[in-house]
């Protein structure tokens, strides 16, 4: 049997004749999953959809900030609050819904945590307050904290290792589409029906992507070219005593913050540093964040083609990531630049961190098995959130007190990837896999 060649569900042809020996569930698995290469495109975009969705709800709260500083009378420092409460509830959502989608499966866990963050999203119709807020976007960030860790356990059930780095650049171009969506939408129907109608908008959307989620959902055949995935659980806790899960909450902490950042408080910079109101400000934003979703899917589909082309996947990893690393750099000189110098700019960055991420989400199944795959997404997600709850503090307090702000913060978003890949490639310089 050794000599045998065998179809994966791929379609293509391969020798593993010493793993079916070994295996032979895998040929009966494949066979029973004829068009699985064509619906794994359908789940991919489900994923996509759901992310979309998920940063149209982030984004409103931060388009509507001028109108809301008139009506609530808040400080930056308070707004700052209400955004790191969200990020505190997100931080705790990602490791329950890890832990929960790892145990029950992603079609219901999806299914959960999109209906949670969309009653929750509705919900903020409801409040008029600071402190009512801060509950609503407690509840959002509960809800929200599934999204990442099933959108990357289906990618790794369904993408072999050379493509999952262009497959989360796909769904997650969903954070930039949503990103672009929002600004366009959000303030034509607050202006015109309400701030609060915006709110129940995002709500209606997560219920009908539930609609289509639960009947065109299907288990993953298995990869004959990857690990073998048991019915086991792993215990959570023993994550935390592998470096490789380290290397990737540290990266989060340090990157994830900068992300928000441009979630959070763009809408605010063009308004201080390029005198752009409600309105006005709508074109740059979608400008930016449709540059983003260009470059970031570029940069996915350039990893796959290095990945595909022969090169060896921890070097193609390894480099990419260095590069986008890199590429964060420049934003460090945007403060004093025109508007649309600027736009450019953060676009750029932006754009890195994005393509920065989805090889970083990449590496998770890089070095753990299927199983524990959500549950690392889910820790990782959490000591981010931690560092982006603690950012939109920072954040506030420093543009309350200094002028050039801005600056500052800048300058930490153009580092903070540097920093990350150092440390990163320290703990798991050949990305092996964890025995767990």
């Amino acid at each position: 049997m050794a000599g045998f060649r065998q179809q994966d569900f791929w379609g293509r042809h391969s020798q593993k004749g010493a793993f079916v020996s070994k295996h032979p569930e895998i040929m009966s698995t494949s066979a029973s999953n004829t068009g699985a290469p064509s619906h794994r495109w359908v789940i991919l975009a489900l994923l996509f959809f759901a992310t979309t969705i998920n940063y149209i709800d982030r984004q409103i709260l931060a388009l509507l900030k001028p109108m809301l500083d008139a009506e609530l009378g808040w400080t930056n420092e308070q707004y700052g609050y209400v955004n790191s409460a969200f990020q505190a509830a997100y931080a705790f959502g990602l490791v329950g819904f890890g832990w929960f989608i790892d145990r029950f499966g992603v079609k219901i866990g999806y299914a959960v945590s999109i209906f949670a963050w969309s009653a929750a999203a509705a919900a903020h119709a409801l409040v008029g307050s600071v402190g009512g807020f801060r509950w609503a976007r407690v509840a959002l960030g509960v809800g929200e904290g599934g999204n990442f860790p099933a959108a990357i356990k289906t990618v790794a059930q369904w993408f072999p290792r050379s493509e999952r780095a262009f497959a989360n650049a796909l769904f997650n171009s969903g954070t930039n589409i949503g990103a672009l969506i929002a600004p366009a939408v959000i303030p034509l129907i607050a202006i015109n029906y309400g701030w609060r109608s915006t709110f129940v908008v995002a709500g209606v959307l997560g219920v009908i992507w539930i609609f289509f989620w639960i009947p065109l959902f299907k288990e993953a055949p298995k990869l004959a070219d990857e690990e073998i995935t048991s019915n086991r659980k792993v215990p959570w806790l023993s994550l935390l005593g592998k470096r490789q899960a380290w290397a990737y909450m540290v990266a989060k902490f340090l990157t994830d913050p900068v992300w928000w950042f441009y979630l959070i408080w763009l809408p605010d910079y063009f308004k201080r540093e390029q005198h752009l109101d409600l309105k006005s400000s709508a074109l740059p934003l979608v400008v930016l964040y449709g540059i983003v979703t260009v470059l970031s899917i570029f940069a996915g589909w350039l990893v796959k083609r290095l990945a595909e082309s022969g090169h060896d996947i921890v070097k193609v990893r390894k480099v990419s990531m260095l590069i986008f690393a890199l590429c964060s750099l420049p934003i460090f000189f945007v403060r004093g630049l025109g508007m649309w110098e600027s736009v450019l700019l953060i676009a750029f960055g932006a754009s890195a961190h994005q393509a920065w991420s989805a090889s970083l989400y990449a590496t998770i199944s890089d070095t753990f098995p299927k199983e524990a795959v959500a549950s690392v997404s889910g820790l990782g997600g959490f000591v981010g959130s931690i560092g982006g709850m603690i950012f939109p503090i920072v954040a506030g307090r420093i543009l309350d007190a200094n002028v050039n702000g801005y600056a500052v913060l800048f300058g930490f978003c153009a580092f903070a990837y540097v920093i990350a890949f150092a440390i990163h490639h320290m703990l798991v310089p050949r990305l092996e896999m964890a025995d767990v």
